[in-house]
């Protein structure tokens, strides 16, 4: 009979990793392909009149379509003329029906002919604003003192400061979070250690303050941009009336029931914690009152796991609560399953907590408290492995939920940050590889019990010359005596009693003041050595501090991401990836190219839009730019259409020059459904010239 040795644990981890590497690519891949065309902030899909179009007369009214529901008020949309005067008439229209998202508003009659330019700004349903421009003319183009706003909704400095307030909420959130949650589930005895006590507080406080900081900036935020108006009451009001508001004025109520959370931690559950014996020392409980009958220490921890049993359940449902104020009005609200995305995003965000909260818990444990267990190190080991796995598999959900498609992963601005930040938590995950190897070194320092430890204090003190009611004895006596009794012959020949009444009499206050920082620099010094004793517990501090280091800049990436455009929505803008290209009812569509002549000054980009996008008549539109964004006016263009399933084309259209870089056509007629092949060509001299090609759905 063949004997098979068992294998080792680091052995079959090992031969694990590789396999749900495989696993992860392949659900991600199947979810990038299986992307549908939903976005997550809204876009600008259509507009009557178009941008750029040029109609013969004034028009009564502009109208805006978008993918999706926004808010606007009755000053979301401004229509002005040449010289810079409004011309509509401030009311908003809703349009919407079904499905179609449209808005609208009138215009005044008789307006002459001209470029007239129509500005918007609104709040998607992911709470986040967004904003743009563009012209159109009456009659013909005509100059314009108007310059297109090129500052984005929620831009400036209110923006930043939102910004900075947003990255505060999601650190402090991380700090409450993760640090109650390592000592629930690592180190309870931790609850009783002041360092850990004012990080969890400093989270609470820091979570709190941000809160009330974007209450109060949302209004300028969202609208005018200025911090002027963050006392203005209607527009406070107005916020509270809006999914954000609500969502906020709900976290701060919560963070009322996280407060008396954190009473009962620091408090009733702490002073339990403090007189119990360290778990694994191998004696009887010992207590601060000196019980340690064995009924009265069952019932005592009997109480305490009861008590630590309450407050995790009410910290897990009040964490998830907050959580659920980002899920409930960001991202993951709207757009692909909403349904799902929002507990998904709860368990993410409570994930990203529980690992980095805990690591900046157990990085002032290992700075702060010398007595910190062995095993509470390793605890933390597994509940950081857990929060890692909840955290990749949300992740990757997440990430086809905003992406959509391969190409948005880094043709996007969305899709370039997420592959930071997918990085740096696999620069993470190396370094807490490393801690990890830290952690199988540590030596297992046992805290000490509390009245051992006061007695080894009180004995201490004593033996350096100090009684237990806190007088100085001989080195105090002695230097009073130098200093205040004159050396006489009398002063010689006290007797026993009097010096016993010098030695006992009390310091000067300069005297005591200097003392005690005696004793602090002692004391720190033989904590300092305390920690320094054990090798492996000082080569777990400098790779937790590196965790924590990466850790800070990744929620610095985090909240830049939540508040950048998806990827879906940035590729349904600029005409690129499969859902931009595929042509729905009243959503035109759109596509932008690069060129290179290989000339001087041959370098650009074209912008064609074909509306309705289906099959029949579109009326096409085309935009030519430099490399600086200005309207670049080519010697010719030529447009051509091509079905190649079925053998037709390629259908040449020939654009009317309708403005400086702009060309137009009506009647396109594309007579067949099915993936078209479009070509441009741009001539930017006389010998030079490029095509550009994109494959486009018409259904």
């Amino acid at each position: 009979m063949t004997a098979t040795a068992p294998i080792p644990a680091r052995a079959r981890a090992t031969a694990f990793l590789p396999r749900l590497a495989l696993v992860l690519a392949a659900l991600l891949a199947t979810l990038f392909t299986a992307a549908g065309p939903a976005t997550a902030h809204a876009a600008l899909t259509a507009s009557d009149p178009k941008d750029g179009a040029v109609v013969a007369t004034a028009p009564a009214q502009v109208t805006l379509s978008f993918s999706e529901e926004v808010a606007m008020g009755d000053d979301s949309i401004r229509v002005v003329d040449p010289r810079g005067k409004r011309v509509d008439t401030g009311e908003l229209r809703n349009m919407c029906s079904g499905s179609t998202i449209r808005y609208g508003t009138a215009l005044h009659s008789g307006l002459p002919n001209g470029t007239y330019t129509v500005a918007w700004q609104a709040v998607s349903a992911d709470s986040h604003p967004v904003s743009g421009a563009f012209t159109f003319s009456i009659g013909a183009p005509s100059a314009t003192q108007v310059v297109l706003p090129t500052q984005k909704a929620g831009g400036g400095p209110v923006g930043i400061a939102y910004g900075i307030a947003r990255y505060a909420a999601y650190l402090g959130f991380t700090i409450l979070v993760g640090g109650a949650a390592f000592i629930l589930l690592c180190w309870r005895r931790g609850s009783a250690e002041r360092p850990l006590q004012k990080l969890v507080l400093r989270g609470w406080v820091l979570l709190t303050a941000s809160t009330l900081v974007m209450l109060v900036l949302r209004g300028p935020y969202t609208g005018s941009g200025k911090f002027a108006d963050v006392f203005d009451l209607d527009a406070l009001k107005g916020t509270l009336d809006t999914k954000a508001g609500a969502s906020l004025v709900s976290r701060l109520l919560l963070l009322g029931a996280a407060a008396l959370f954190v009473a009962v931690l620091f408090g009733a559950y702490a002073r339990r914690q403090q007189g119990a014996e360290p778990a694994g020392s191998g004696t009887e409980p010992l207590y601060v009152d000196g019980t340690t009958g064995s009924d009265d220490a069952v019932n005592e921890r009997k109480d305490t796991s009861d008590l630590a049993f309450g407050l995790g359940v009410g910290g897990a449902v009040v964490a998830g609560g907050i959580a659920a104020t980002w899920a409930l009005s960001e991202h993951a609200s709207t757009g692909v399953q909403p349904g799902i995305a929002m507990p998904v995003d709860i368990l993410h965000l409570l994930a990203v907590a529980t690992w980095l909260g805990g690591l900046a818990a157990l990085l002032v444990a290992l700075y702060k408290v010398p007595g910190m267990e062995r095993e509470a190190v390793r605890r933390f080991s597994k509940v950081a492995f857990i929060s890692v796995l909840v955290l990749v598999l949300t992740g990757v959900y997440q990430s086809w939920r905003q992406l959509g498609s391969w190409s948005a992963l880094t043709g996007t601005s969305y899709g370039q940050l997420l592959l930071i930040k997918v990085a740096l938590v696999c620069v993470l995950v190396g370094i807490a590889y490393l801690s990890r190897s830290w952690t199988a070194r540590l030596a297992d320092r046992a805290a000490v019990p509390v009245q051992a430890n006061v007695s080894r204090e009180t004995e201490g003190r004593e033996s350096e010359g100090r009684t237990t009611d806190g007088r100085e004895t001989a080195d105090v006596s002695r230097e009073t005596s130098q200093r205040e009794t004159p050396r006489t012959e009398a002063s010689e020949g006290e007797t026993a009693p009097e010096a016993a009444a010098l030695l006992t009499a009390p310091a000067s206050p300069e005297r005591a003041a200097q003392l005690a920082r005696q004793r602090a620099v002692k004391d720190n010094a033989r904590a300092k050595q305390v920690r320094d004793a054990d090798p492996g517990r000082a080569g777990l501090r400098r790779t937790v501090l590196a965790e924590a280091a990466v850790a800070v800049a990744l929620l610095a990436v985090t909240t830049v991401l939540t508040s950048t455009e998806p990827g879906r929505t940035a590729e349904l803008e600029t005409g690129r990836g499969p859902s931009a290209a595929t042509a729905v009812p009243n959503r035109p569509v759109k596509i932008t190219l690069p060129f290179d002549t290989g000339g001087p000054q041959g370098k650009g980009t074209v912008r064609l839009e074909l509306a309705p996008g289906r099959v029949g008549a579109n009326g096409l539109h085309l935009w030519a730019q430099n490399t600086d964004g200005q309207p670049l006016d080519l010697p010719e263009v030529k447009i051509s259409f091509t079905l190649p399933a079925k053998e037709i084309g390629p259908l040449p259209v020939l654009p009317e020059h309708a403005a400086p870089g702009h060309w137009s056509a009506d009647g396109v007629q594309l007579p067949l459904a099915g993936e078209w092949r479009i070509d441009i060509t741009v001539r930017t001299s006389d010998i030079d010239q490029t095509t550009v090609q994109k494959n486009v759905k018409i259904g």
